[in-house]
């Protein structure tokens, strides 16, 4: 007899898909690829962690909740990911984040992995 498949030690059941959005909410992400210069702690938080991304013609700081999440989340820098460039600006732990970064997997309760593409681009270009 098997098992039900969610009971085999490791196996991953994903989540229920969200509802279906128009088209153009996607259209209205403005998703971009951007090298971590930096990553500095955010003292006021036991959570946050500040990334300087930049986007080629330009750099922003970026708050991320990795301090949990990784070891060394310094082990980022250099590293190329996605992230959603065009949110409203937001103060947490008494910075201003200018972004969000995609990180895959820590909604699910998985170890979290970056987006990276699969060989260097340019920072600035945009997914889509």
């Amino acid at each position: 007899m098997t098992e039900a498949p969610s009971s085999r030690p490791g196996h991953f059941e994903p989540a229920p898909v969200k509802p279906i959005v128009p088209f153009s909410a996607l259209e209205a992400l403005d998703i971009r690829l951007g090298t971590i210069e930096a990553v500095d702690d955010v003292p006021e938080s036991n959570k946050l962690v500040a990334l300087r991304v930049s986007f080629g013609d330009h750099e922003r700081t970026i708050l991320a909740g990795l301090k949990k999440e990784r070891i060394d989340p310094g082990a980022l820098i250099g590293q190329q990911a996605l992230f959603v460039v065009n949110l409203e600006p937001r103060r947490m732990a008494g910075m201003k984040s200018e972004g969000m970064l995609f990180d895959i997997g820590y909604a699910d309760g998985l170890p979290p992995a970056l987006a990276n593409p699969e060989h260097r681009l340019p920072d600035g270009a945009r997914a889509g």
